[in-house]
């Protein structure tokens, strides 16, 4: 499986021709295997190594420090996630979930940010000086990302025909999305050999997933025949995924496809430990209030729709409730 390396500058500066070709290309990336990746993506490099850096700053703190800002409902869905409390899953039902855990707990720890403008549901944030510093730079980066979003659901729109390229971001305007920054620490190859995983095999929930990576490697997409397919680090690109909700919302058109993250590639030497892996993904949601059904042209009778109508924030909180313990 070729995952598509897309140059998105020109759909940022072309014209309506050009920008109409890369949304082909987009669509038909996430066709065909779920992932593509973005370059020239016009988010720079520094910003993103900056925030690379705070992140790993972050991780470095004493573990009591982190848990004072644990992760507390699944309707916020914000703060530290402690190694061992989710387990990203395809399955739904939380007990079974909750069985998963307990044998093949995920080798990683997260901290989840929102939008940092709902009292209701606030950030947790570290409340020293670099704590100060470590809100400004993920508040500014969750709006660059935000901003991204809407124009990938813009290329989206011209690949699926629509006859509004602008018809998504009516429904994403509130940019309720997450920011996840990830670690994955350093861990013994015996764990591997018995089938230990840093991230179980899952999709997303979303519109879609941008996700920066390091250079570790470990993240494996399962292709159209059921192979897994390593998505190798590329040098200043962004990779993109597909969501669940995207997926519903194009009645499959559009596929959501499994990943999971594993050791590297090759072998550690003979006593050592697989290095460690950081990642940011940004998750992509429609609005709260959005109800997602299947788009008009994606089906030829009502009986094809292959599924029901939901709300997206309820969609979103029952999936996250039933992946944390």
């Amino acid at each position: 499986m070729l995952q598509q390396l897309i140059d998105f500058g020109v759909f940022l500066n072309g014209d309506h021709k050009a920008k109409h070709e890369i949304g082909k290309a987009v669509t038909e990336g996430f066709k065909t295997s779920g992932f593509i990746y973005l370059k020239n993506h016009g988010i720079p490099k520094e910003t993103i190594e900056h925030v690379f850096s705070e992140s790993a700053s972050f991780f470095a703190r004493p573990q009591e420090q982190k848990d004072t800002l644990g992760w507390y409902s699944p309707k916020a869905n914000r703060g530290y996630v402690v190694q061992g409390r989710e387990k990203v899953t395809e399955l739904t039902d939380k007990t079974a979930v909750d069985s998963l855990r307990a044998k093949k707990p995920d080798l990683k720890e997260s901290m989840e940010i929102g939008r940092d403008d709902q009292p209701e549901t606030p950030n947790n944030w570290p409340s020293d000086d670099a704590g100060s510093h470590f809100r400004t730079t993920m508040n500014a980066f969750f709006s660059t990302c935000a901003e991204l979003h809407l124009q990938v659901l813009e290329a989206i729109a011209l690949g699926l025909e629509l006859p509004d390229e602008y018809f998504f971001n009516s429904y994403c305007s509130a940019a309720h999305n997450t920011l996840r920054l990830l670690h994955y620490p350093p861990a013994p190859a015996e764990l591997f050999k018995a089938g230990q995983v840093r991230a179980g095999k899952h999709t997303d929930y979303g519109t879609i997933t941008l996700l920066f990576q390091d250079a570790a490697g470990g993240l494996q997409v399962r292709s159209p025949k059921k192979t897994w397919v390593n998505a190798t680090p590329i040098p200043d690109t962004i990779v993109i995924n597909a969501g669940d909700l995207l997926a519903r919302w194009s009645n499959d058109r559009i596929r959501s496809t499994e990943h999971r993250v594993v050791q590297p590639p090759g072998e550690p030497k003979e006593g050592e430990n697989w290095p460690a892996r950081y990642s940011c993904a940004y998750f992509c949601n429609p609005d709260a209030d959005a109800w997602i059904e299947a788009l008009p042209g994606t089906y030829s009778e009502e009986d094809t729709k292959k599924y029901e109508g939901v709300n997206s924030g309820e969609y979103l909180e029952r999936r996250l409730d039933s992946t944390y313990s």
